[in-house]
């Protein structure tokens, strides 16, 4: 079975840090591109960004660049995600998706194959 597994969140204070990881399994790690995405209380899910199978990461949101940043074992077959200096906005569910069967495009908020996700807070 193809699966994805977001685990690593937490309540923390504004300006604190996690790191969230994303442990795949049943398919070719290597080729295919993990994207991460969340879901703030009471809105839609957005997509954060993309990794892909070559380790090059296409953000999606200016307000996690320079913040946000991915890191891939392919030994592990899991995509990290590391978060600093986190904000109240943050709060949210996070997820990490693949565009299963393809894998070399960019799982999108509308396609891809998703697993559980992890609940991040930020609050004082």
């Amino acid at each position: 079975d193809v699966q994805l597994q977001a685990s690593g969140g937490g309540s923390v204070q504004p300006g604190g840090s996690l790191r969230l990881a994303c442990a795949t399994s049943g398919f070719s790690f290597d080729d295919y591109h993990i994207g991460w995405f969340r879901q703030p209380p009471g809105k839609e899910r957005e997509r954060i960004l993309c990794n892909s199978n070559a380790n090059e990461t296409t953000y999606y949101m200016d307000s996690v660049k320079g913040r946000f940043t991915v890191s891939r074992d392919n030994a592990k077959k899991t995509v990290y995600l590391r978060m600093n200096s986190l904000k109240p906005e943050d709060t949210g569910i996070y997820y990490c998706a693949t565009d299963w069967p393809i894998g070399t495009t960019c799982p999108r908020v509308n396609r891809g194959l998703w697993g559980p996700g992890t609940l991040v807070t930020v609050s004082s």
